[in-house]
């Protein structure tokens, strides 16, 4: 078994068609669960953010489940499969485990070294335990990642170097933080660390709307802002300089005849910022006098080929020792399986030795019959031991080579002998 990756990300494919495949809580378990429903497949998560959909899965093919999953990303896009499948990439085995750590550093995100994919990345895997389809190969990955992520972060400067998309956007504002009003609809994660920002930066008044009123109140009262209703989402845009727009809802809730009213004809400086996806601004608001319109297909565009500087090396020699030390001891640990089976088989013989011996000298007494077991037990294990540290080692040092395979063959092992041993273990 193996774990396959089959992602998007907005390093492969422009916003439009990542906004397509943007999927909520319900859409991501119901991705999962068809994911589940592969003939190859036995454990699978997803990583879902604004500008990534990645599916995990623990597969025990890897053509078949290429295909299965590639085909479920493009259901989900309605697009046509010669448009969608070139936006595509898929990671196999070691080089999935790589992307994952990559990803959970933030080395492969919009901003360089962002936290915030370590939220994310901590949220698919209890997406996929809550529901019962992450098992022993991908907890032991997800669980590895989340701690890279953590190092990442603790052991070099990158917080310091790598802001969030929400800061990268501000930072591009033409209307200055300071002593700005500011209207944040939204009140998930994204929503949260754009309050958090504005209210560090010195913000005159905080706004926040959202769709459910009880987790608008919840946040304004973290940082001593002021919740309002949906209803009131005109008024606020006729006195705010800056707005940051994070829901994801199917349909865009900043409409350009409701700014256009709100203004009343007025070119004083407006700040949009679209952060969500699908997007939740009319693109066209970037036509009216005096507004500024911020949005993720912008910012992907500056960002590219952009990169934080302080502690991403750091950071990458984290990643890469972590990345060799993880798949170390997944190959140790697909040897113990095969050992196991070999030195019970070793058992076995002995046991059955012993057996004829005392058949044909049924006089032997306690103490010899014990003294010859010791001694038999101690040949076999003497003859078992170099070949058993040999294959430990070759199995880390030339993974390329099936040396564990090769024991089975020449000792003859039980296949369902190992299998069993590795379901005991919870080996994948």
């Amino acid at each position: 078994m193996s774990v396959l990756v089959v992602g998007i990300s907005h390093k492969s494919a422009p916003v439009e068609l990542l906004e397509r495949l943007a999927l909520d809580a319900d859409g991501t378990t119901k991705l999962i669960a068809d994911v589940m429903g592969g003939e190859h497949v036995s454990e699978a998560t997803a990583i879902v953010t604004c500008n990534r959909l990645e599916v995990y899965a623990e597969v025990d093919r890897f053509h078949g489940s290429v295909e299965d999953l590639s085909g479920l990303l493009v259901a989900r896009a309605q697009q046509p499969t010669e448009s969608l499948l070139p936006h595509l990439y898929v990671h196999y085995d070691e080089g999935a485990v790589s992307h994952l750590f990559q990803v959970a550093a933030g080395l492969d995100s919009m901003v360089v070294g962002e936290g915030q994919i370590l939220g994310q990345t901590r949220e698919a895997l209890r997406v996929g335990q809550e529901h019962g389809t992450v098992g022993p190969a991908l907890n032991a990955l997800f669980q590895q990642a989340l701690r890279v992520g953590k190092r990442a972060h603790a052991e070099t400067d990158i917080d310091r170097a790598a802001p969030s998309l929400v800061t990268a956007a501000l930072e591009r504002s033409t209307v200055p933080v300071a002593g700005a009003r500011a209207l944040v609809i939204g009140a998930g994660a994204m929503a949260s660390l754009a309050v958090a920002h504005l209210s560090r930066s010195g913000a005159a008044s905080i706004s926040v709307l959202n769709r459910t009123a009880a987790r608008a109140e919840r946040l304004a009262e973290e940082y001593a802002a002021t919740s309002v209703p949906l209803h009131a989402l005109g008024d606020e845009l006729a006195t705010a300089d800056i707005v940051i727009s994070c829901t994801g809802a199917p349909e865009p809730l900043v409409r350009l005849a409701d700014v256009v009213t709100a203004r009343g004809g007025s070119d004083r400086p407006l700040t949009v910022i679209d952060l969500a996806l699908p997007h939740d601004v009319d693109p066209s608001l970037a036509d009216l006098p005096g507004v500024q319109l911020v949005n993720l297909a912008g910012l992907a565009a500056e960002l590219r080929g952009l990169e934080a500087t302080a502690g991403v090396d750091d950071v990458r020699t984290i990643v890469g020792q972590e990345i060799s030390a993880f798949l170390a001891v997944r190959r140790q640990a697909s040897v113990t399986p095969t050992v196991v089976a070999l030195r019970s088989m070793a058992t076995s013989v002995v046991d059955a030795e012993m057996e004829r011996l005392a058949s044909r000298l049924p006089g032997l007494d306690e103490a010899t019959r014990a003294e010859v077991l010791h001694t038999v037990r101690r040949v076999a294990d003497k003859l078992l031991h170099e070949p058993t540290v040999r294959v430990k080692e070759l199995a880390d040092a030339e993974p390329a080579v099936s040396y564990t395979a090769a024991l089975a063959e020449l000792f003859r092992l039980d296949p369902d002998a190992v299998d069993a041993i590795s379901r005991a273990e919870g080996q994948p």
